[in-house]
């Protein structure tokens, strides 16, 4: 049972002191279970990132699930997805309680516009890290810009962007493949 605890404990740690929601967390996450405790390796922990990302769900619930379980089987996915969630849980039960009366309050108000460029910055930061694990090459940041532009300023949905992206990648994969067949 203590090392059900010791999961609960470090995903609540995580879930308490990280600001920025779940992209924030990760290289937290990935701290503590790839460098410190050592229960993934490197590869394990991008391909598990991968599969988090592609899930229905908040990244750092769908990342604390797969280490749990990974970790301690369903009891330990039940442990670590309860540790991440609840300090989120207990701190949005306390604002909602408290915001209602000061809402309106213009230093409320300056206080929350003061944070977004800390929450971006500490959003960005771990995105880069990640990026250089999995191989990214600086080269091709490019695309996510683009991207961005066209949402943007061109009011793309980004379903039909990600419908092109999908396209792009299976024309890409017939084309590597057809390659290797010669």
């Amino acid at each position: 049972m203590k090392k059900y605890w010791e999961l609960f404990l470090i995903f609540f740690k995580i879930g308490a002191f990280t600001f920025g929601g779940g992209y924030a967390m990760i290289p937290l996450i990935r701290n503590e279970v790839v460098n410190k405790k050592g229960w993934l390796e490197e590869d394990e922990f991008m391909d598990m990132l991968a599969i988090a990302q592609s899930m229905p769900g908040p990244i750092s619930l769908n990342t604390a699930l797969f280490v749990g379980n990974k970790r301690l089987g369903f009891k330990g996915g039940l442990f670590s997805g309860a540790g991440i969630i609840l300090p989120s849980f207990v701190v949005i039960l306390l604002i909602a309680m408290v915001f209602t009366q000061f809402k309106e309050n213009p230093v409320v108000e300056r206080v929350f516009k003061g944070i977004r460029p800390a929450v971006v910055a500490l959003i960005v930061a771990p995105l880069l890290s990640l990026g250089k694990s999995a191989g990214v090459r600086w080269k091709n940041l490019w695309i996510p810009v683009v991207v961005e532009l066209a949402v943007w300023q061109l009011s793309i949905s980004p379903i039909y962007i990600v419908l092109a992206a999908i396209l792009l990648g299976v024309s890409h994969f017939i084309y590597l493949r057809k390659g290797v067949k010669k």
